[in-house]
Formats: structure tokens, sequence, C-alpha cells
């Protein structure tokens, strides 16, 4: 059987929130490219599913009308207007963003599954810049001098790609990583994560705020509950895995026993139903700064290792990556020149928004990594003049994003 030919300049390889990303921003600058993904949309991925400011800043970007004409009354979509804290002793501080503005939808964080939200950005793609490959399969890479070979298997036929830039949006398992020898996991660097769908849970706030419960023995970690739509909740719990390992902490049996016994919050689990396994996953943080670029290849979303180290958030930090990406390819085409300094400048701005989370995640693990949770726990849910500097804050997070444009300094 003949393997069909597919000729493009630029590659990407992942369909999920980082390729979906680049793809609508290429398409915006008129970029032809090609977009393969494993698997078809919608599909499911395991992931906390919580859209937190970044996202909202990103699909803003993609469309400022977006969220007020697509998303907020979106039946697969629930708008969460805040944060809850829990503590240790089963005490809760509602951190509620009130609009001052009547009828303002500016709304702060949305809950939705990764179904769902993927199938979203899936169908902002652009045929007309876009050629899409659904359940595509990537087997093989190899690379010729300035040329990407790509073996692959398209609805059970073979099919080779050849491009002369590669960006690797597939994930925290990338082929490109592998192919470059780069898919290796630092521990300090890594949380390991489980989460499980659940209908019925008592107490969930009527503005869906998402709620956040850091355990007092257990440093750097914490469980989370997200309302969904429909009465439905992701609900997950994550810890660093050098820690992990270093307590001996099982997470898996650690979440099933903090839904069973742990006084702060089993008790609005009583009634509640599972829908299906717990699920484990792992969360590649973007504190360990790995090389994103280089001859013919770039790196976005979790394949890039950009997932926050300050609160697990994984896929707006991806969606902001991407959109920087897509301003250096922009000038890699236009140049005809894929070399590796087209993009030196990548790493200082993608991390440029994440310096913060990344300081204050090696902070704690060089100083005391119980700290955290104490502050979340004493500092945060017990101080009101804290809780007041919070909610002002959050006003001007707000504002952003929904009204500053992202500057990419090439």
């Amino acid at each position: 059987m003949s393997t069909k030919q597919l000729s493009a300049t630029i590659c990407i390889i992942g369909a999920g929130p980082a390729g979906a990303t680049t793809s609508i921003f290429l398409s915006k600058m008129g970029i032809d490219h090609v977009i393969v993904d494993a698997a078809t949309f919608p599909r499911s991925k395991v992931c906390g599913d919580g859209l937190d400011l970044k996202t909202v800043r990103m699909l803003n970007h993609i469309d400022p009308n977006i969220i007020q004409q697509e998303i907020v009354n979106h039946p697969h979509f629930a708008a969460s207007w805040g944060v809850r804290s829990i503590t240790p002793k089963g005490k809760q501080r509602d951190f509620v963003y009130e609009p001052t503005i009547k009828n303002d939808l500016s709304c702060p964080f949305f809950v939705s599954k990764r179904l769902h939200f993927d199938a979203f950005l899936v169908n902002k793609i652009d045929a007309r810049f876009a050629d899409f490959r659904q359940n595509t399969k990537i087997t093989n890479i190899v690379k010729d001098g300035k040329l990407w070979h790509l073996q692959a298997v398209e609805n059970g036929e073979a099919l080779e790609i050849n491009a002369k830039l590669l960006i690797g949006a597939d994930g925290d398992h990338s082929i490109l990583l592998k192919y470059l020898g780069e898919r290796k996991i630092n521990r300090r660097h890594y949380a390991g994560s489980v989460r499980q769908y659940w209908q019925g849970i008592e107490g969930l706030h009527e503005k869906n705020l998402l709620e956040l419960y850091y355990p007092k023995d257990l440093p750097m970690s914490y469980f989370w509950i997200f309302p969904l739509p429909n009465g439905e909740a992701n609900v997950g719990y994550g810890m660093v895995s050098e820690l992990a390992t270093k307590y001996n902490v099982n997470i898996r049996n650690k979440f099933k026993e903090m839904i069973a016994n742990d006084a702060a919050i089993a008790h609005r689990f009583k009634n509640a139903t599972p829908i299906g396994e717990a699920e484990g996953w792992g969360l590649p943080l973007a504190s360990v700064k790995r090389k994103l670029f280089g001859d013919g290849w770039l790196l976005t979303g979790d394949a890039a290792s950009m997932i926050s180290p300050a609160n697990g958030e994984g896929i707006g930090s991806g969606m902001v990556t991407s959109y920087v990406a897509a301003h250096f390819i922009q000038r890699a085409v236009q140049a005809n020149n894929f070399e590796a300094n087209m993009f030196a400048n990548y790493d200082r701005e993608v991390y440029k928004s994440m310096l913060g989370e990344i300081k204050e995640y090696n902070f704690y693990m060089n100083t005391n990594p119980g700290m955290k949770n104490w502050v979340y726990n004493k500092l945060l849910a017990d101080n009101f003049a804290v809780q007041a500097y919070y909610k002002y804050k959050m006003k001007g997070w707000i504002n952003q994003a929904y009204n500053d444009t992202i500057k990419v300094n090439l």
C-alpha cells in the first residue's frame, strides 16, 4: 500500500488548547499550516477543568465578544464568580466578585469539561488556513537537513507529512519531546494528580465558587471542588511529586481517604454520587524552565511544561504560550528562516507572565514547603485585610483579562 504524502511549511502536533490556539492565531495572521491530532473531537481529557483568568484573557484575544455571546449562557460552561477557601477545621471563606455595573457579564472564571472546551476551541480552527487532520497519530519523526518527515497513521492509512517547522503541542507525553530526548521528569518540578466527577455534593455556592482546600499535613498539595453545569463537579487532589515520594503519599488513595474521612469535606459527600472512576494524570510545572525551541521546532502548552507551579492550572498558560508562539512563527515565515535564532527571545516572552508564580513556588520549595498551606489556611482564610486586598486585586485582574492585549516583543 502506498503512503500518502503531505507537504507544509508548518505542522502543529496536537489540537488541545495549546495546539488549537496556535492554529487560530496563525490563521488570523493568514499563515497556512497543518494541524494533527491522534483523537477525533470531541474527546475526553483528564483535567481539573478550571478556566482561569489567563484562559478568559486568551478567549477575549480570539474574539472580544466570545464570553458574552458564546460562553456565559453555554450549557457546557459554568460561570464561577470567585473562590472559596476551606480550612482543615472546615471553616469556609468565600471570595465573591461582585460586578459594580448591573448586568456585567465579565466573569472571572469558568468550569467546563475538557470534552466540551477542547471541542469548542477546535471548532474555531479556520479551514481556510488550517489543514486539520483528526484521528491522525504521529508514529515516528525523522529530520533530514532542514526538513522534517513525520510518519503517521490517518484513519488507518499510512501518511507522511513533510514540514519545515514543527510545533510540539501534544502534551506531557509529546512525541517531539521524545525525539529530542527531552521527555524527562524532574520530580521537583512535576506534580501528580487525580480527578473524579461527582453529582450532588452538598453546599456548593450558588455562584459556582472554585473551592480549594489545603490539608494541614500535606505540603504543596490541595484538594479542589470545581462546580460544573447540571449539579456535577470536578473533584480532585494534586501534590508535588518529590514531596509525595518523600512523605510516602499515594495520591489516589489519599484522594479517596479525604472524601471518606476528612472532617473538613467528607460530610459534603455523604449523599453525593461518583460519576465514573477516579483518573490520574501528571503535571509538568513551568518552574523546570525547559528548553522551548531549536532549529525547526518550538514547544507550547504541556509539552513546554507550562503548567503554573502556583496552582496547577495549565489551560490558560498553555494558550498564552501559543499566542506568543504564533508571533515568533509569523516572523520566521516572513523571513523563510526557521533556525533557532528566529526564536531566541521566545522563552523570555513566555516566562514573562509566569515569573511571579515560579518565584513563589521556588521560595516555598527552597525554604519550607509546608508554609504554603499555612499561608492559605491562616493568612488568607482568617485575615480580613488580606481578603480585602484580594478582592481589590481581583478587579484589576478581571479588567486586564477583558481589556488588555498581551504585547509580544520579538
